[in-house]
């Protein structure tokens, strides 16, 4: 059985630093206005109690993507094992992947005049090394996980403000935080 990657992101770990989108715009050497990745801060009340959380979010590397499914060109393929890479010598720049994704992920790159979004590092995946967001996060926020071996334990595929997962069925899987009230270790 081929693998089904996808990224798992643990939001109660995740500060809000920003490593993982700082990371991965200075390892592709991104136009200054481009992100791959981004950090959001989310509603105070996403588990019902306020908590402040944050989220990193990047493709979705879905099971039927509206990017690929949009693209007239063929810029877009799905790997075997579930990562959507973009073609940027196919690209045209005609932003139809952009406007079809209901994430809002592939981005216009002004400079190249083509589009632009995260490829899971997959030429660092074939090659046993991690992709940069994953490796560069301080508190283990983001991992990459087979979805064929590892069903994450109260993973979602969705959190407030994001589109209905039925549309594209995305592979990226998040863990909420727990409800309750935080308590201040002593020394």
């Amino acid at each position: 059985m081929a693998k089904k990657l996808g990224f798992l992101v643990n939001i109660e770990r995740c500060i809000g630093c920003h490593a993982c989108e700082i990371s991965c715009k200075s390892f592709y050497q991104l136009e200054p206005e481009m992100r791959r990745r981004r950090v959001t801060e989310l509603p105070e009340d996403l588990v019902g109690t306020p908590v402040r959380a944050f989220v990193s979010t990047a493709c979705n590397h879905c099971d039927e993507p509206a990017c690929k499914n949009a693209c007239p060109v063929g810029a877009y393929t799905k790997r075997e094992d579930g990562i959507v890479v973009h073609n940027q010598e196919l690209c045209i720049g005609c932003q139809m992947c952009g406007k079809a994704c209901p994430y809002k992920v592939p981005v216009y790159n002004p400079v190249k005049r083509k589009m632009d979004k995260c490829s899971m590092c997959y030429e660092r995946l074939d090659v046993g090394q991690l992709p940069i967001c994953v490796e560069k996060c301080p508190l283990e926020a983001i991992q990459i996980v087979d979805y064929n071996e590892v069903q994450p334990e109260n993973g979602v595929s969705i959190v407030p403000t994001f589109a209905d997962p039925s549309i594209t069925h995305p592979t990226t899987q998040f863990i909420l935080p727990k409800p309750g009230k935080q308590t201040r270790r002593s020394s």
